[in-house]
């Protein structure tokens, strides 16, 4: 049974995120040539807040974009 993790800062649509999750899925099952329902994916969102890259905090970031 495979696992996959995903981590995202949070800010996509619920849309966005099935559609990603359904992808993942069907490539795992694909290349893997399992049964569908073997497949476990899960995102794993994450603040803006409490996510640095570069030594800003992605929100900092976020908010210079506006």
């Amino acid at each position: 049974m495979p696992l996959v993790e995903i981590h995202l800062l949070k800010g996509r649509t619920k849309k966005q995120k099935k559609a990603l999750l359904e992808a993942v899925t069907r490539a795992v099952q694909e290349s893997l040539n399992i049964p569908l329902e073997t497949v476990r994916v899960w995102i794993q969102e994450i603040p803006p807040d409490e996510f640095m890259r570069g030594g800003r905090l992605a929100s900092e970031k976020t908010r210079k974009k506006k």
